[in-house]
């Protein structure tokens, strides 16, 4: 990892220039010179409740990032911002997608109903929920990219700024666009900002196998995936009765549109204290939920594929051989109002000690309202160290439209079993260290050393979901 690091950041350093101020009249520059920073995040997670597979199943799931953020001093009041990066994940719950042995219907270059002949495969289209299977969706790499413009007035009393981005993943791209506007009054002891964003999101929908087989065969189990395949009812007898609810309609609206407008105020309450608030109001429209995960209803009977004496302990981490075929995908409201509020007070104790603490309440028209609580206590160790132990409590209210595995009516409008819609509360603990050089005396090329931080963090749901973060990042400025 070190070497890679090493090696983007001199290609960066061989096109990043900052431009120079030739004005005749000094002024102090907004950004001195130019900035580089390198971030890399790894996190992992594991839990019980896999929304893929209709609330229960291996959640297990790791994720590796890496970013660059470049600030370049266009002039001595304009700053441009350029940020890449990518996300690589494995997980063992988007995996099960296709939760069978052979590729399903959910890859994206395969159908099992195409010319190919799989019979003699069929007998070996078992799965679980609880084992990683070979889905295409079992792995994917995300990316991004944005710019950001901003120009602050000559007095730095007025900053505005527009920026743009476009990410990709396998199943979805974005592209993003927004600005803002920040005025500071009273000899820059209040701030004022307002801002906008817009995200205009496709979907290139991932149906779970199963599903997008019987639409493409137009419900016959005797041909394409389901072959030679046996279909097994609660008591394990075969059946040719199983179909989706409604045959499996598959979405039509394949945008997700996002609005949000923020305001902040922030005001120094001394020179000890700062307080700011800040509200948010956020629209979204179009396919809200995720064509990829499963449902399953209550009220219509059981079916499945695999290994007839695992029905009985389906529910459990033994169960390694028969899946439940689904009933339908998750199914929400076209439309989602957010309203997040909240506050920061951070207040100076000593020149060891500071406490920053952070409060949010949100609330949403899907039934949903949460509350987060922060904590953090820089601790200077020394001019050049400081540490960062860190709390963080939250808990939500379930969603109207959430219900466990195998629990919802099939007369419902609307269904999830995502377990981020439940009802939960989580603990996070916090650890970090900063190493800061205010003279940058450690050298790249070009570039020296000015910051290093390093954060881990441990996350715990009450449904049994864990996590742990591990980050590091390094600034670099210009000489």
């Amino acid at each position: 990892m070190k070497n890679i690091l090493v090696l983007l950041l001199l290609t960066a350093f061989g096109f990043l220039n900052a431009q120079q101020d030739s004005t005749t009249v000094y002024k102090k520059r907004v950004l001195e010179t130019t900035e580089v920073d390198f971030l890399s995040t790894y996190y992992a997670q594991d839990g019980n409740n896999a929304s893929v597979t209709g609330g229960i199943g291996t959640e297990e799931l790791t994720d590796l990032t890496g970013t660059i953020v470049v600030s370049i001093p266009l002039s001595a009041d304009n700053v441009l911002t350029i940020d890449a990066g990518f996300s690589a994940y494995t997980s063992a719950s988007s995996s099960n997608g296709n939760p069978f042995d052979i590729s399903g219907a959910s890859g994206e270059d395969d159908d099992d109903d195409d010319d190919d002949d799989d019979r003699d495969s069929a007998s070996n289209r078992i799965g679980s929920p609880w084992v990683t299977s070979t889905g295409a969706s079992a792995s994917d790499t995300w990316v991004n990219l944005g710019v950001d413009y901003s120009h602050s007035s000559d007095d730095r009393n007025t900053i505005w700024n527009a920026d743009a981005s476009f990410s990709r993943e396998y199943d979805y791209s974005s592209i993003g666009f927004g600005g803002g506007l920040t005025k500071l009054f009273n000899e820059k002891n209040t701030t004022l900002g307002v801002s906008g964003k817009v995200y205009l999101d496709t979907w290139n929908p991932i149906y779970p196998t199963e599903l997008k087989a019987y639409s493409d065969v137009n419900g016959n189990l005797n041909d394409g995936f389901f072959y030679g395949v046996s279909i097994i009812d609660q008591e394990g007898n075969d059946s040719t009765e199983w179909s989706p609810i409604n045959g499996f309609q598959s979405i039509n609206d394949k945008a997700r549109n996002s609005y949000s407008v923020s305001l902040s105020f922030s005001q120094i309450l001394s020179k000890n204290a700062q307080f700011s608030v800040f509200l948010d109001v956020v629209k979204q429209d179009g396919w809200l939920g995720n064509p990829l995960q499963r449902v399953y209803f209550s009220d219509v009977d059981n079916y499945y594929i695999g290994n007839a004496n695992s029905i009985s302990n389906y529910t459990s981490s033994s169960n390694k051989d028969v899946f439940h075929l689904a009933d339908d995908i998750e199914r929400l409201p076209s439309s989602r109002f957010k309203v997040p509020f909240g506050f920061r007070l951070n207040y100076y104790l000593n020149e060891t000690f500071v406490l920053r603490t952070y409060y949010r309440f949100y609330s949403d028209d899907w039934g949903i309202q949460s509350h987060t609580f922060n904590l953090e206590v820089p601790i200077k160790i020394s001019p050049k160290f400081t540490l960062y132990p860190s709390y963080r409590y939250y808990n939500q209210t379930e969603s109207d439209y959430f219900a466990p595995y195998d629990s919802h009516l099939s007369t419902d409008e609307f269904y999830t079993s995502d377990y981020d819609l439940s009802k939960f509360n989580a603990s996070q603990y916090g650890f970090g260290i900063s190493y800061t050089d205010i003279f940058a005396k450690t050298h790249i090329w070009k570039y020296g050393l000015k910051t290093i931080d390093f954060k881990y963090n441990n996350y715990q749901r009450n449904t049994g979901l864990s996590a742990n973060y591990v980050g590091i990042g390094f600034k670099f400025v210009q000489d």
